[in-house]
């Protein structure tokens, strides 16, 4: 049985931080923003899969949904437990130590079913997102934030590391070290489509995230007001192409489709 390869736990202080940074932010503002106007206004059961520290758990759970979220390492799952308490919402969140090629939900379904920054460092993302879509509800989503396989080298290149930003580019190699120091693995937003249609859900439109702050080095803080501006802006481009090609996530959403 395959499992997954790393402890992020081991990554628990590096990942809190990255959370709390301007670049954080506006991955989990972008992400739960479509999440929550795909889902609508009526309470929701969710699940998130790989759900770290709690952060998107913690908006949808503030938004009003039932949030269930799992995940690998137990040191995660406590600092989840101490955020989301903090917050008061922990009466809608239930919190399940699992990994997504073992997952506790035999006969569930879920409404939406979140899985941000996972697959990219797993082996491949077919076997996770079968095992995803199983749960997926008629009419729900699945929701898949990995590293973009069209923006290798983009990061590195405007850094000024160019020549890792060449060894991307001219071999089309999406693996690379990531922010955490771990090995990151992409993919295509048409890969991603097409495996969303294999488990008989039906793509919807995939956006490009962090497109013009993914290159900033160290802890950028922005003030609010700086933060609204560069919130507003990747969000625009988020879903117009060219633009969007060139983010370093993508985030891929899929529905299936209610019978009649």
């Amino acid at each position: 049985m395959t499992t997954q390869p790393t402890d992020f736990g081991t990554v628990g202080n590096g990942y809190a931080s990255y959370n709390g940074s301007g670049r954080g932010r506006l991955r989990h503002e972008i992400v739960a923003r479509r999440v929550l106007a795909e889902l609508g206004d009526k309470p929701a059961r969710v699940l998130d899969v790989g759900c770290g520290d709690g952060e998107m758990v913690l908006r949808l759970a503030a938004a009003g949904h039932h949030v269930t979220g799992a995940e690998v390492s137990s040191d995660m799952l406590k600092r989840a437990k101490d955020k989301l308490g903090a917050a008061g919402v922990a009466d809608r969140v239930t919190l399940v130590e699992a990994d997504i090629y073992n997952l506790p939900f035999a006969g569930q379904e879920f409404d939406a079913v979140c899985c941000h920054g996972v697959v990219m460092y797993l082996p491949d993302s077919a076997e996770p997102i079968a095992h995803l879509a199983r749960l997926v509800a008629p009419g729900g989503i699945l929701s898949v934030l990995t590293k973009n396989a069209l923006a290798v080298g983009m990061r590195e290149a405007l850094r000024g590391e160019y020549e890792s930003a060449r060894e991307q580019i001219e071999s089309g190699q999406s693996a690379s070290l990531g922010n955490l120091g771990l090995v990151t693995r992409g993919d295509t937003p048409d890969h991603l489509a097409q495996l969303a249609r294999d488990n008989g859900l039906t793509p919807l439109e995939w956006q490009g995230v962090r497109i013009f702050h993914d290159h900033i080095k160290g802890e950028w803080r922005p003030d609010e007001a700086t933060f609204g501006e560069a919130l507003a802006t990747e969000w625009a481009a988020s879903t117009r192409s060219p633009y969007r090609n060139l983010g370093r996530l993508v985030h891929a959403v899929a529905r299936r489709e209610t019978t009649a």
